[in-house]
């Protein structure tokens, strides 16, 4: 399965490994801004916004990505993230910084436990759970073969997923940190119920490199959880969002990767109801590794179209 080429930016034709920064090309904001955090006490940290999407909440994946920052900031370099578990617990509010508290619940041998609380206004947010591994090899490995759907109708009118890319989300804004490209966006003005999955190429903006890769994992982090939820709506595209938030988001990392480089997010939502929707997705490297696995419940409150209505 091809990638978008760009060959405006190093990177962008390249698998995980290789690329280099352009002339002038600027290091990625997720690096420098979104996930840059001021260490205020030994594991006290503050984080700031890039940008604050239209719906006025502070965007989940910068929660999540600058949680792990913090809980990545007291183990080791050797250790690596091997999986988060985490809460929306209260709406974020864009007009003051995040502080991240950082409980160091366990120090092993081979694995270590962080625990991580995200503070606004003196009372918690959003809390975690980080666990990080040393590296050890294993005989027993396997992993779900990459999936091999085609991508011509992308190649063919990259218009349309432009197009569709403006539509995601009402979080959509000029200064998110992200490239994302649909495989086959859906008709926007189409109304009628869809499959409820759909794949997305994404990448971070600007130029990471090789550096340790909890940072790669963090930008990961926050990546993972823009327009992940919608999929749950697709096959009720019949109904107006009232409200769609997260609840929960977890993430386990299976392989090396490069988050500035093309990797392909497949999404999939295997159930909905409650007034919730479980989605689950799949970060695929270029060569077809499984980089990174991705959970997440969230509230869905909809309701009729007006000329849906029965009234």
């Amino acid at each position: 399965m091809a990638a978008p080429r760009d060959p405006d930016r190093a990177g962008g034709g390249s698998g995980p490994g290789s690329g280099r920064p352009p002339p002038g090309d600027l290091r990625s904001a997720l690096i420098t801004s979104v996930l840059n955090l001021e260490r205020l006490e030994l594991d006290l940290f503050r984080g700031r916004h890039h940008w604050v999407p239209a719906t006025q909440r502070l965007f989940g994946g910068q929660i999540v990505g600058q949680a792990l920052v913090a809980a990545a900031r007291s183990v080791s370099r050797d250790e690596q993230v091997h999986s988060l578990h985490c809460y929306f617990v209260r709406a974020g509010d864009p007009k003051v910084p995040v502080l991240y508290e950082v409980e160091r619940t366990r120090t092993g041998k081979s694995f270590s436990v962080r625990s991580v609380k995200a503070i606004q206004h003196g009372k918690p947010i959003f809390t975690c759970q980080a666990s990080f591994q040393l590296s050890q090899g294993s005989p027993v490995q396997h992993q779900f073969t990459m999936p091999s759907e085609l991508i011509q109708k992308f190649l063919q009118n990259p218009n349309l997923a432009e197009r569709y890319r403006k539509h995601l989300t009402k979080i959509q804004a000029e200064d998110v940190p992200i490239d994302i490209k649909p495989v086959n966006p859906p008709d926007t003005f189409c109304l009628e119920p869809q499959e409820p999955k759909q794949f997305f190429w994404v990448r971070a903006r600007g130029y990471i490199g090789e550096t340790d890769m909890k940072v790669h994992c963090c930008v990961a982090a926050y990546i993972s959880d823009y327009a992940f939820l919608g999929t749950a709506l697709l096959p009720h595209r019949q109904y107006h969002i009232k409200l769609m938030v997260s609840l929960d988001h977890s993430m386990w990392f299976h392989a090396p990767f490069r988050a500035d480089h093309w990797m392909l997010y497949e999404c999939e939502s295997p159930w909905a109801g409650g007034c919730r929707g479980l989605v689950q997705g799949r970060l695929w490297r270029r060569d077809g590794v499984l980089a990174v696995t991705c959970a997440q419940e969230g509230v869905i409150r909809v309701q009729e179209m007006p000329n849906q209505s029965k009234l």
